[in-house]
């Protein structure tokens, strides 16, 4: 360093060093696929800031956990979209959240999913969302449903391992008719994908169901599409001292889903001993959390997500989510 003063050689040496961090933390960001702006993420966010800059709503990694057979009578790999936490690392032991989308067991996709799943990742858990076969896309029925459902919690618990998860602490959610299929892996012992290992088990320790298709008897949900197997396939007639705790949100004004049921399933798991945190909300009709209908409702269902998964030791603190104006 022939002609360089003390000073500009410090100057330099601390430039190569900041260069060096920069590269270290963008390569970390790339191997994670996590968008380097949440590095700077504020410590609350407003609901108008869901799905933007520090708040992003693309998965961070696609994984696929199983392969069927489409319409064309051609293999097809279904999969799950992961949500990653910052620092997260390979060899962490997180809580995860598993969800299924809506759409009637007809259509939707794991997109619906992709805010509550960011928002449990800015938490601190592994989120995913998973894609399973629908009827429109598929031709299948809602059996191949919670196949699929089971199949997507033995991939993960399986995989705990190289996701960084706690198998003992992973939950499923979702909504509508993928709440029926999170209320299913929990309460259905039948429709076991074939040659799948039922040793693994598909249960999780708790369900975070929105306006959930839970009851499939003769006045539950279409019924008539599941008549053949209806008792086999319908959690609220499945509820015992086992059923893990559940979170329900169901509004006063869903054409689907009536309150009666909501307060039937509330009293079948109090008879049984068992925990369910039943939320009305009065005035609400189907899907009334969903991105595209409010922001400022989807922030109230997250919070309540959030308290709910806090009583349960999943997350710690406060929310990181200011209440819109309902």
């Amino acid at each position: 360093m022939m002609g360089l003063q003390e000073r500009d050689c410090r100057r330099i040496l601390g430039a190569a060093g900041d260069l060096a961090r920069n590269s270290i933390l963008l390569m970390a960001a790339l191997a994670l696929q996590v968008d380097p702006a949440l590095a700077d993420a504020p410590k609350k966010w407003r609901p108008e800031q869901i799905g933007w800059e520090s708040f992003p709503l693309k998965p961070d990694r696609t994984l696929e956990y199983k392969t069927v057979t489409g319409k064309d009578g051609a293999p097809v790999s279904l999969k799950l979209q992961v949500f990653l936490p910052m620092g997260w690392q390979e060899s962490d032991k997180r809580p995860a959240a598993v969800f299924f989308h809506g759409g009637g067991w007809h259509g939707g996709g794991p997109d619906h999913y992709y805010p509550q799943s960011r928002y449990l990742a800015l938490r601190g858990m592994v989120a995913i969302s998973v894609e399973y076969r629908t009827i429109n896309r598929f031709g299948t029925t809602p059996k191949e449903c919670v196949k699929d459902g089971k199949s997507a919690m033995r991939w993960v618990k399986a995989h705990a391992k190289e996701l960084g998860i706690d198998p003992d602490r992973i939950v499923a959610g979702g909504g509508s008719a993928g709440g029926h299929i999170a209320a299913a892996t929990a309460l259905v012992s039948a429709f076991d994908e074939e040659g799948e290992d039922t040793l693994v088990s598909c249960i999780p320790k708790a369900l975070l169901l929105f306006n959930p298709v839970f009851d499939n008897g003769p006045e539950g949900f279409m019924h008539e599409l599941v008549k053949p197997y209806w008792r086999d396939i319908s959690p609220i007639d499945h509820i015992d001292e086992q059923t893990p705790p559940v979170m329900v949100l169901l509004g006063t004004e869903d054409m689907y889903i009536p309150v009666a049921t909501a307060k039937r399933f509330e009293k079948a798991m109090k008879a049984n001993g068992r925990r369910c945190d039943l939320h009305i909300y009065e005035g609400k009709k189907h899907g009334w959390y969903n991105l595209w209908v409010s922001r400022d409702d989807m922030a109230e269902a997250l919070i309540r997500m959030d308290r709910f998964l806090t009583s349960l030791g999943y997350l710690k603190g406060e929310p990181v989510l200011e209440r819109g104006v309902m």
